[in-house]
C-alpha cells in the first residue's frame, strides 16, 4: 500500500514504542492543568463592556487592543504583576498574551481581526472526565515517501474554520505529491517558518466514520535538499475543535480532501463533544 522509508536499523518494534511514547506526550499534553480541555468558554469582545461568568472584570475591545474593568475585590495577575482597576492589553495577535485569576488562566488573543477572551480553568468538566483518544495501531506501512512540487511563489491560502463566520489565512510555498491505496495524490502544504517544519490540514474517507468527521492535522519536517519529504501519517492528529466547541480550528482546503482511506493516527474522541 505504502513505501517503506524507515531506517533499516529501526524495526517496527522500535518505532511503535517511539510513536506510544509519542501519543502519550499528546495525551498528557491535551489534559494538562491548561490545555484546550480546560477552556470554559469563547467570548468575542465588542466596544460596550461585557461581564462573562468565567472570568472577573467588564470586557471590551477597541482599535487598541482589549480592555478590562475590574471592581472591587476583583484581580488578575498578568505578567507577574497584579492588576486591580483597568487595564488595557495591547499588540494582540493570534498567539495571545495571558492573565491569571486564581486557578484559571484567561487567554486574550485575536481570531481573524476580532478580539476574544478564552478561560482556562483545570476544574473544567471536560477536562476532569476526559477518557482519552483512540488511535489507529502505529505501523511503518503508513511512513509514505513524498516529493515536495513547490509553487513559482508563495501563495496566501484562505480557509474555513469550526466557527461560522471566521477564516483563517496561511502561507503556502507548495504541495507534497506521494503515492497511497495505488493512487497518486497531492496535498497542499502550509509553511510553519519558526520551526521549519511542513503542516497538512485534510480529511479522507475515514472522516465522519472512524475519524473526526471535520479534518486531521498533520506537521512533517520541512522537505531535504533532493525535495524528499516523509509523511508518517501514523502522527494525524484531531483539531482541538474535537475536544471543545470552544476551538476556531481551521478546515482543510478543497484540495486536501483526500480520495483513500487514511487508517493512521488519531481517532474520534472517546468523549467527543
Amino acid at each position: 500500500m505504502t513505501g517503506d522509508i524507515v531506517s533499516d536499523e529501526q524495526s517496527e518494534t522500535d518505532f511503535v514504542e517511539e510513536w506510544e511514547q509519542w501519543h502519550r506526550t499528546r495525551e498528557d499534553r491535551l489534559a494538562s492543568p491548561h490545555g484546550f480541555l480546560a477552556i470554559t468558554g469563547l467570548h468575542w469582545l465588542g466596544g460596550d463592556p461585557e461581564r462573562f461568568h468565567d472570568a472577573p472584570g467588564a470586557w471590551s475591545s477597541t482599535n487598541d487592543g482589549v480592555d478590562v474593568e475590574l471592581a472591587d475585590g476583583e484581580e488578575l495577575v498578568i505578567d507577574d504583576g497584579l492588576v486591580t482597576g483597568h487595564h488595557r492589553f495591547h499588540s494582540l495577535d493570534e498567539h495571545g498574551t495571558w492573565a491569571h485569576h486564581g486557578d484559571v488562566v484567561i487567554e486574550v488573543a485575536l481570531r481573524d481581526g476580532r478580539c476574544m477572551i478564552r478561560p482556562r480553568d483545570p476544574n473544567n468538566e471536560v477536562r476532569t472526565n476526559y477518557s482519552g483518544t483512540p488511535a489507529y495501531p502505529a505501523s511503518t506501512r503508513w511512513v509514505v515517501p513524498g516529493e515536495f512540487v513547490p509553487y513559482d511563489a508563495p501563495q496566501s491560502v484562505t480557509v474555513g474554520a469550526s466557527i461560522d463566520g471566521l477564516e483563517h489565512v496561511f502561507s503556502s510555498s507548495g504541495e507534497v505529491e506521494f503515492e497511497l491505496s495505488g493512487m497518486t495524490l497531492r496535498l497542499i502544504a502550509f509553511d510553519e517558518e519558526e520551526t521549519d517544519e511542513l503542516s497538512f490540514i485534510f480529511s479522507d474517507v475515514t472522516s465522519g466514520v472512524t475519524t473526526y468527521p471535520a479534518c486531521r492535522f498533520l506537521t512533517v519536517s520541512a522537505a531535504r535538499e533532493d525535495g524528499r519529504v516523509d509523511m508518517d501519517f501514523n502522527r494525524a492528529t484531531n483539531p482541538m475543535c474535537a475536544y471543545t466547541e470552544f476551538a476556531t480550528c481551521p478546515l482543510p482546503p478543497a484540495g486536501n480532501r483526500l480520495p483513500v482511506r487514511v487508517e493512521a493516527g488519531e481517532k474520534i474522541p472517546i468523549n467527543s463533544h
